[in-house]
C-alpha cells in the first residue's frame, strides 16, 4: 500500500545528498512506492480550520546536482496525508515551535514524525535533564554569577546556546579563561534565552559518539572526531565520522531512555555520548544515518519506514 508522505524541511536544493538524513529517508520512501510531497516551514498555514502547506510533489534521485524534481506548485491539506515529517533544522525558536503547534492539529490521524508535542516539550538539551545520573554536571542559566559559580566548582566547561545546533556558538572555557563575561554579553544581545553549561569531558578528543535509535531501540553508532585544533566534533564544523561499535555503556543508556522515546512517539532519535556520558538527546532533526549505512551496511532509513508502516498499515 502506497502512503502519502509530506516533508517539512529546509530548502532541498543545497543539501548534501551523501550526508543528509532527510534525503535518505525520502529516497527510501520513494523506493518503497510511497508518494512524496515537499514544503519549507514558512509555507505551512492554518486556514479556516485546516492545516495547509504550499509546496510541490517531489521525486528524488542520487545524482549530485540533479537530485530532485518538483511537480507543479500546489496547496494541500496536510490532514489528507498519511505521514508528515518534521525535519527542518533548529534553531528551536518561536517559528519552529509554532509549526509544532500547527502539526499537533492533524496528529495522530496523520502521523507526524517525530510527535510534535514531545519535540516541543523535549528539546534535545533539556530532555537529558531527566537522566542526571547519565549526564555530566550540567547547568541551565542566564545569570552570569550563577554560571561563574558553576565553572568555579567544575573547572573547564563547555558553554553553548540552549537551542542551537550543528556546533554553532559552542565554546570551551578553561577555569581561568577571561572570556565568560564577554560571551555572556554577546549571547544576551542576541536573545533572552538561557545558556547551557556542562563540565568539559576530555574524552571528546577521542570522539563524540552519535547513537541512532529507531522507535526506542539502538541500531548503531558513528564516532565523530574533532578536527585538529577543534573542541567541537559536529560534522557541520569539520568533525570526521568513523566506524565505531556500540558499547555496553551505550546500550545501558539506550535501555534507560528508549522506553520514554517510544512512548512519546520519537521514532528517529540521535543521542550524543562522550566517553561514558550522555550529553544530548536529539529529537528535532537528527542526522548520521548515511554515515552509519556506509560504515556497517545498516539501512536505518528502511528500519525507520518499517516502524512507520507498522503504525500506518496496521
Amino acid at each position: 500500500m502506497s502512503l502519502k508522505i509530506a516533508f517539512q524541511m529546509d530548502p532541498i536544493g543545497p543539501i548534501d545528498i551523501n550526508a543528509d538524513s532527510t534525503f535518505r529517508i525520502a529516497e527510501e520512501a520513494q523506493a518503497r512506492g510511497h508518494q512524496l510531497f515537499y514544503y519549507t516551514p514558512d509555507r505551512i498555514a492554518f486556514d479556516t480550520g485546516r492545516v495547509t502547506a504550499r509546496g510541490w510533489p517531489l521525486t528524488v534521485r542520487r545524482e549530485k546536482g540533479n537530485h530532485f524534481t518538483l511537480g507543479a506548485e500546489t496547496t494541500v491539506d496536510l490532514a489528507d496525508f498519511d505521514v508528515v515529517w518534521l525535519r527542518q533544522d533548529p534553531p528551536f525558536d518561536m517559528g519552529y515551535i509554532t509549526t509544532t503547534h500547527l502539526l499537533d492539529m492533524i496528529h495522530p490521524d496523520t502521523l507526524v514524525v517525530n510527535d510534535p508535542f514531545w519535540v516541543r516539550n523535549y528539546p534535545e538539551k533539556l530532555l537529558v535533564l531527566e537522566f542526571q545520573d547519565l549526564t555530566p554536571p550540567t547547568m541551565i542559566a542566564r545569570d552570569l554569577d550563577t554560571l561563574k559559580a558553576f565553572r568555579a566548582t567544575h573547572g573547564d566547561v563547555i558553554l553553548k546556546p540552549l537551542y542551537g545546533n550543528g556546533g554553532a556558538g559552542v565554546f570551551k572555557l578553561s577555569q581561568s579563561d577571561g572570556n565568560l563575561a564577554s560571551l555572556h554579553e554577546l549571547f544576551s544581545d542576541i536573545n533572552r534565552e538561557p545558556l547551557i553549561m556542562q563540565k568539559f569531558l576530555p574524552a571528546v578528543t577521542k570522539g563524540d559518539k552519535r547513537v541512532i535509535l529507531v522507535d526506542g531501540e539502538p541500531v548503531g553508532a558513528i564516532n565523530r572526531v574533532p578536527a585538529a585544533g577543534e573542541t567541537r566534533s559536529n560534522m557541520h564544523v569539520g568533525g570526521r565520522p568513523e566506524k565505531v561499535e556500540l558499547t555496553d555503556r551505550d546500550r545501558e543508556i539506550c535501555a534507560r531512555i528508549g522506553p520514554l522515546l517510544r512512548e512519546k512517539g520519537q521514532i528517529f532519535v540521535g543521542i550524543d555520548v562522550i566517553g561514558d556520558w550522555l550529553t544530548e538527546i536529539n529529537v528535532t532533526s537528527p542526522t548520521g544515518i548515511q554515515e552509519l549505512e556506509r560504515f556497517d551496511g545498516t539501512n536505518v532509513a528502511a528500519l525507520i519506514w518499517e516502524a512507520i508502516e507498522a503504525r500506518r498499515l496496521a
